[in-house]
């Protein structure tokens, strides 16, 4: 789940990370892998914007994978077989802090072949870089930080600046999901609007999900009530799946926005 919301913040907020990434603010649009011919190798941690000049290739990560090499130059040729006056910038973007040798690796290399790409291991990150856009704020409370609730509640504040209601709604929950790599699912309640969190479009995705089961929309909203019941209980969360069909996933964004308004 950590990978598609950083996919959803790339998709929906593309010239924040283009400013991040490329230093402009250019507007890009996604590229589906399907259009370079041949499957995706793994797409739910791949995202491919482009621009008219330029292809951005984001693959974020929570875990190491002794892969991403062989994917990265495979995309690239991929790439330059579709579009071979394009320059590409690749990016791994490492969540998770970890002490594996394997997000230090930025280059591919086999016998009369080097292949090289960026690396960002978000832990080592100026924090004020993710408090500039609204689109990077959710990766605040991952970058260099030694208290990542006190940037938890300054990324809430900038939240609760946000006037587009549904752009807020989608930051704040994103930054609730994300925020559950680093810190408490009780610190993150305590410190994130529920109300503002269950307007974002991953809430209505999992309303939606009940509805298309076959519930009508107050039966599909009763189910979340359950579930939300079902967690006070300290049932652990594989059981709460099996009775009510929801994910894992879904059941640990549920935790974060069950409690009542914190503000």
């Amino acid at each position: 789940m950590f990978d598609n919301i950083c996919k959803f913040l790339a998709e929906n907020f593309s010239s924040d990370f283009a400013t991040w990434l490329l230093g402009e603010p250019i507007t890009l649009t996604e590229l589906s892998p399907k259009e370079l011919s041949i499957e995706p190798i793994r797409a739910d941690a791949l995202i491919l914007l482009q621009s008219e000049q330029t292809i951005l290739h984001l693959e974020f990560q929570t875990q190491v994978d002794a892969e991403i090499p062989f994917r990265m130059i495979d995309y690239r040729l991929r790439v330059y077989r579709r579009f071979p006056h394009k320059s590409m910038h690749q990016v791994v973007i490492y969540l998770k802090q970890t002490n594996s040798d394997l997000v230090q690796q930025n280059t591919f290399t086999i016998a009369g072949t080097r292949h090289e790409f960026a690396v960002i291991r978000l832990w080592e990150q100026p924090t004020e870089v993710f408090l500039r856009t609204p689109g990077l704020l959710p990766l605040a409370v991952l970058s260099s930080t030694l208290k990542p609730e006190v940037i938890l509640n300054e990324v809430a504040r900038e939240i609760n600046g946000i006037t587009e209601s549904r752009t807020q709604s989608n930051i704040a929950a994103s930054t609730a999901i994300l925020a559950g790599l680093v810190l408490d699912k009780e610190v993150i309640r305590r410190v994130l609007r529920s109300d503002i969190m269950r307007e974002s479009v991953i809430y209505q995705d999992i309303l939606q999900e009940g509805k298309a089961e076959g519930k009508a929309e107050g039966k599909a909203e009763a189910l979340l009530e359950v579930a939300s019941n079902l967690f006070n209980t300290g049932m652990p969360l594989e059981q709460i799946a099996r009775l009510t069909g929801l994910s894992i996933e879904q059941l640990q964004y549920l935790q974060v926005t069950e409690s009542g308004d914190s503000k």
